[in-house]
């Protein structure tokens, strides 16, 4: 798979499946990027685990966190790396020691490694690189929209709600929102 682009049937479709996600690297601060992805996709529904050894045992944006990824006390569908490039093959290493396996490998924006890509493809799942998931579910529910973002997803219908408040949208067309 080319990992230079992705269609949006394509990121809708992970983000449609996926109900637990492990955010590795999730950072001290709580004004950090990697708080602001486990605080958004934990209101959109999604069951989030926080991963850093410094934080295990406390709170994180309302979300308990764990030391590493083996000591989540359930399956997880996707690993979100907030991690360097050059830490990437470390965190994949831990995600091929669990069982079951993610389905979903996912790199952040600015995260790029082709080899441990190739080496999560191998095993099965499904890999994302250089892409963050919260401007994703942002993008792809228009909510993103909202603030002048061009978004690539044109349409004169308005979203729909899912309840709950401001920006709880749906993905688009016939996806439903995570249990």
């Amino acid at each position: 798979m080319s990992h230079d682009n992705y269609d949006d049937a394509f990121i809708r479709g992970i983000l449609d499946k996926v109900k637990t996600v492990a955010v590795v690297g999730a950072s001290q601060g709580d004004d950090k990027p990697s708080m602001f992805v486990v605080k958004y996709l934990s209101e959109r529904g999604y069951r989030v685990f926080p991963i850093n050894p410094g934080r295990a045992g406390q709170l994180v944006a309302g979300v308990m966190a764990y030391a590493r990824l083996a000591d989540v006390p359930e399956p997880i569908d996707m690993v979100d790396v907030f991690r360097r490039a050059d830490a990437v093959p470390g965190v994949l290493d831990e995600v091929l020691a669990l069982s079951p396996l993610p389905k979903i490998f996912w790199m952040q924006l600015g995260v790029r490694n082709d080899e441990a890509a190739a080496r999560a493809e191998a095993t099965g799942m499904t890999v994302v690189m250089n892409r963050c998931p919260k401007i994703e579910y942002g993008r792809l529910s228009r909510e993103i929209g909202w603030v002048g973002v061009n978004t690539r997803t044109l349409s004169s219908k308005k979203p729909r709600r899912l309840g709950g408040g401001v920006q709880r949208l749906q993905l688009g067309p016939g996806v439903r929102k995570p249990r």
